[in-house]
């Protein structure tokens, strides 16, 4: 079964009771197991286009959906509606504060990449402070700046690399699944970013280390979210970020 389609199957049952879709990021807030509940996701969107048909097609009514039907939108091909179904995976996980770390993720590729070779996939801010940190540090982008490489050198650049750090938005994208056959079985392999679900059904297919976001104050990330906020506005005001590790995880280097 499709990761996907599988941390979709694990989920509890939950009803949506708000969405915000802002500027950069979309916000599902459901109620399951007793609690309310907020998720994220980055908002994929293909351009300013104007065609006939609706992005979300359920627009105005969202409120009346399951919040399970929602998260099986992740799994579509309209950026939109998959944006809003991670979000609704990431406010439907259970939550497990006993099993989380708050330890950066740069500092987590950091430890394991130490003298090693690093490949990431997605240019994170904190790439230009990392570099001097580890071995060898190769970024692959879809829209690749003066010193990254194109997407399609991962076949090139995965299989030969010690740890491999994945931006969370290829899930929403569809890309995880193909990124991660081509990593090195005996790689260190992070998925990381706010989009990241920090479900378990994700260490069955090579991944160590789900670095994600909770949010911790549902109503002032509702309201930035909905005004344009960017990631480091909305982490101030209610989100905390965790870690979640594999049991096998080579926690002595910590």
């Amino acid at each position: 079964m499709p990761i996907l389609e599988q941390i979709i199957a694990s989920l509890p049952s939950g009803q949506v009771k708000e969405v915000r879709i802002g500027l950069h990021w979309t916000a599902v807030v459901v109620e399951t197991a007793g609690e309310i509940r907020c998720g994220l996701a980055a908002t994929l969107h293909d351009g300013h286009r104007h065609r006939d048909e609706p992005d979300v097609p359920q627009a105005g009514g969202l409120e009346n959906t399951s919040a399970n039907e929602l998260a099986g939108w992740a799994t579509g091909a309209l950026p939109v509606m998959a944006s809003l179904g991670l979000a609704a995976i990431n406010a439907l996980l259970p939550r497990q504060p006993q099993l989380w770390d708050d330890e950066n993720a740069s500092e987590i590729i950091a430890r394991f990449g130490a003298g090693k070779r690093v490949a990431m996939v997605g240019r994170f801010r904190f790439a230009a402070e990392l570099m001097p940190r580890v071995g060898e540090l190769l970024v692959l982008e879809q829209d690749p700046g003066p010193d990254d490489l194109p997407a399609e050198a991962a076949p090139e650049v995965l299989p030969a690399a010690d740890v491999v750090a994945i931006t969370g938005m290829t899930i929403s994208n569809h890309t995880l699944e193909g990124l991660l056959s081509l990593c090195n079985p005996r790689a260190t392999v992070i998925l990381l970013g706010p989009s990241t679900p920090l479900s378990p059904v994700l260490f069955d297919y090579g991944v160590d280390v789900i670095s994600g976001a909770v949010v911790t104050d549902i109503e002032p990330v509702l309201r930035l979210v909905s005004q344009g906020g960017n990631f480091r506005q909305v982490h101030r005001i209610g989100v905390r970020l965790v870690n979640l590790y594999k049991s096998s995880a080579p926690f002595s280097q910590k």
